[in-house]
C-alpha cells in the first residue's frame, strides 16, 4: 500500500523494502521500542520458542521467505538484507528463493566454511551430508586438520557427536505438523518423500533446503524408486566431461573439466534389500559399489572397503581434484544421524514438537527394522545405476508398497513374510518354539 500510495502522487523512484531477519529473541525484544507496531501473529509464534535461539532463527528466516514472496507477487523487485554481521541467516533466505543467478561459480560442489583457517585448507568431504552441511560442520568443527587433496583416514580425527536440533527445519515448524499429521504407514511416507522430490515440499529431516540442482536432472527416476519403497535422502547424476561452467552440475576454475559417477542413498526394508543384494550380486552390475547397513549397526553388507571418488575435476594448470568422496567408515558415523533423523523431533524436547506422544509406530518401525543403502556405478561412461531398480521391479518376488505390507492393527509386521522375504540360508531366525507358526500369537515373544 505504500508503494502504492507513492505512486498516487507521482513518485516514481524505486522502492526498495529494507528487510532484517530475527536473529534471537533478546535482540528482537531490544528492537521493540524502534517499530510503531509488530503484528501480534509474530509475537505469538516467538513466544513458545523464545528460550530456544536455534528455533527463533529458523523462525526468522521462514518469515522473511514469506515476506519477500509476498513483496515479489504485487510487483517489488529489489530487496536490501540487513545481516549485522550474521550472514548465515540471509544466506539461507537467499538460497531458499533462488534470487541468486545460477551461473555463479561454484568453487567447489559443496559450499565452503566461512570459517578462514578451514576455508584455505578443506578440499575434501564425504557426501553423505551432502544435504546437511551444518550437521557436518558441526560435528567436524573440533578439528585441528581439514582433508586437503585426498580424503585420509576418517578415524583420526573422531567425528563429533550427533546432533540433531537441525530437525525442526521441518518437523518442528508449522509445516512439517501439517506433512507429518497422522501418519500411519508406509505408504503415507512414500507419498510424502515423492512430493518432496516434486517440489511440493520445501524440505525433510534429511535435507535442509529443497532438491539440489543436479538432483532436479533425474527428478523422474527418484519419483520411480521412491514409488517402489525406496525413500532416496541423496542422489547425484552422472557427468561425464562436462565444463565447469555448466549451470547445474559445474564447478571450479572456468575452462575445466568435472565428472561424477550416479550415486544414490535411501532407505529400504529388510525384505526389499534381499531382493536388491540379489540382483546386485549379478555379473550385470559388476561395477557398482553398495553399503547397506541397519540403524543398530550389528548387520551390514558392503562389496566395498576403500574411499571411492565420486566427484572429481580437472582444470588447466591445477592437480586433478577430488572434492566428494565415499568412505565406509563415514557412513558409519552417518547412519547414527539417518536413523535417529526419524524420531529426534518426537523426542528432543529441548525443540518445537509435533505432540508430547511417542513416534507414530511406523517411523519407530523403519528406524528399527530397516536398512540405509547408498549405491555407486562406477562406470560413470556406460554404466546405469537405474537400471538396478528396474530389475528389483522385475523380480518374481518384488511386489510394490501395498497396503498389506504394512503393519496390523496392533503395530506387528507380518513375521511370517518378512522371514520369507528377507533371512537366507545364512540368517535363519531362531525361535523359541519350533512348531510355532509364526503369527498366532504376536506377543509370544517369538
Amino acid at each position: 500500500k505504500f508503494v502504492q500510495d507513492c505512486r498516487a502522487i507521482g513518485i516514481k523512484c524505486p522502492i526498495i523494502p529494507g528487510l532484517m531477519p530475527i536473529h534471537s529473541y533478546s535482540a528482537f525484544v531490544r528492537c521493540l521500542p524502534l517499530m510503531k507496531t509488530v503484528p501480534h501473529d509474530v509475537l505469538d509464534a516467538l513466544e513458545p520458542i523464545k528460550y530456544n535461539d536455534e528455533a527463533v532463527k529458523d523462525y526468522g528466516v521462514r518469515l522473511l521467505v514469506d515476506m519477500v514472496r509476498k513483496l515479489s507477487k504485487h510487483g517489488v523487485r529489489g530487496f536490501h538484507f540487513f545481516s549485522l554481521n550474521l550472514e548465515r541467516s540471509i544466506t539461507r533466505i537467499v538460497d531458499e528463493l533462488d534470487l541468486l543467478d545460477e551461473q555463479v561459480q561454484r568453487e567447489l560442489p559443496w559450499r565452503k566454511s566461512a570459517n578462514p583457517r578451514r576455508y584455505a585448507a578443506e578440499e575434501v568431504r564425504p557426501i553423505f551430508w551432502a544435504n546437511r552441511p551444518k550437521s557436518y560442520l558441526a560435528k567436524t568443527m573440533a578439528w585441528d586438520d581439514f582433508p586437503n587433496g585426498r580424503w585420509g583416514d576418517s578415524r583420526s580425527p573422531a567425528f563429533g557427536e550427533c546432533d540433531h536440533h537441525h530437525t525442526r527445519l521441518l518437523l518442528g515448524s508449522r509445516v512439517g505438523k501439517t506433512v507429518w499429521a497422522n501418519v500411519n504407514s508406509v505408504a503415507e511416507v512414500i507419498s510424502i518423500f515423492r512430493k518432496y522430490i516434486r517440489g511440493e515440499i520445501k524440505s525433510l529431516p534429511w535435507f535442509e533446503s529443497s532438491l539440489a540442482a543436479e538432483s532436479k536432472l533425474i527428478t523422474e527416476k527418484l519419483d520411480k524408486i521412491n514409488s517402489l519403497g525406496f525413500l532416496t535422502i541423496n542422489s547425484q547424476p552422472s557427468v561425464h566431461g562436462v565444463p565447469s561452467t555448466e549451470q547445474s552440475v559445474g564447478w571450479g576454475p572456468v575452462g575445466g573439466y568435472v565428472y561424477q559417477k550416479e550415486y544414490v542413498e535411501f532407505f529400504c526394508s529388510p525384505w526389499d534389500l534381499s531382493i536388491l543384494l540379489e540382483v546386485l550380486n549379478k555379473d550385470e552390475f559388476k561395477f557398482v559399489s553398495y553399503m547397506a547397513v541397519n540403524s543398530k549397526g550389528d548387520d551390514s553388507r558392503m562389496n566395498v572397503t576403500s574411499v571411492n571418488a565420486v566427484t572429481w575435476g580437472v582444470f588447466p594448470g591445477k592437480e586433478i581434484l577430488q572434492p566428494t568422496v565415499v568412505d565406509p567408515i563415514s557412513f558409519g558415523v552417518w547412519k547414527d544421524e539417518a536413523f535417529a533423523l526419524w524420531l529426534a523431533a518426537f523426542t528432543d524436547r529441548a525443540v518445537v514438537t509435533l505432540q508430547d506422544d511417542p513416534p507414530p509406530a511406523v517411523f519407530q518401525e523403519i528406524h528399527d527394522t530397516w536398512y540405509l543403502v547408498n549405491l555407486v556405478e562406477n562406470d560413470f561412461v556406460k554404466g546405469d545405476l537405474w537400471t538396478v531398480f528396474e530389475r528389483v521391479q522385475q523380480h518374481p518376488d518384488f511386489r510394490p508398497p501395498k497396503l498389506e505390507d504394512e503393519p496390523d492393527q496392533k503395530g506387528k509386521f507380518d513375521k511370517k513374510k518378512l522371514i520369507n522375504r528377507y533371512f537366507s540360508d545364512e540368517k535363519v531366525p531362531i525361535l523359541d518354539d519350533p512348531d510355532d507358526d509364526l503369527d498366532d500369537d504376536p506377543d509370544d515373544g517369538d
